[in-house]
């Protein structure tokens, strides 16, 4: 990695751009993460920037469960989005569909169509829990390292979302069930 490329990972992770994508939503995350940028959390502040277009966005905020009608969208908008790039799930609906599991109306979770970085669990996840998400996923577009789960939280996890605040960081299935 040349010197270019270690001025940029370090200016993605101290400045990332977000796309935020409603893939069907019920607006509670949504709402969750215009919190997170309003002036008692302001985001801003700390160099994170909601972005109108996903060409210039380093991070693509997806909530919802992925609906047939915005399956198409999102996986156009995930390819404008520039590389690196990284995906944070926002809420139990891109997680694991939750409540509309089983609709004929949705396509599934976001993982099944596009790949997730981070996943942000509740319903709606707190505006402190969606910034650390996307904080992990600056980290990520820094060139940090996975962390992978450790036994206990994998058994956390598999216990439901009710209960969980924080992202969580995986490689492969949805934190939720």
């Amino acid at each position: 990695m040349n010197l270019l490329d270690k001025l940029l990972n370090h200016c993605r992770a101290k400045s990332p751009w977000l796309f935020h994508m409603n893939s069907g939503s019920c607006n509670g995350c949504d709402i969750e993460l215009v919190a997170s940028i309003a002036p008692r959390y302001d985001v801003e502040q700390l160099g994170i920037h909601l972005e109108a277009s996903p060409r210039h966005a380093d991070i693509l905020c997806v909530t919802g469960p992925l609906t047939h009608n915005t399956l198409n969208a999102v996986k156009t908008v995930y390819g404008q989005v520039r590389h690196p790039k990284a995906v944070v799930a926002i809420g139990s609906c891109a997680a694991s569909c939750n409540v509309f599991g089983g609709s004929p109306t949705v396509a599934g979770p976001l993982n099944k169509h596009i790949p997730v970085d981070v996943f942000v669990p509740g319903c709606p996840p707190r505006p402190d829990a969606v910034i650390e998400g996307i904080a992990r996923a600056a980290g990520l577009l820094a060139g940090a390292e996975r962390k992978a789960l450790s036994e206990e939280e994998l058994k956390q996890l598999a216990a439901g979302c009710g209960h969980c605040t924080k992202a969580v960081a995986t490689e492969g299935e949805a934190p939720c069930n």
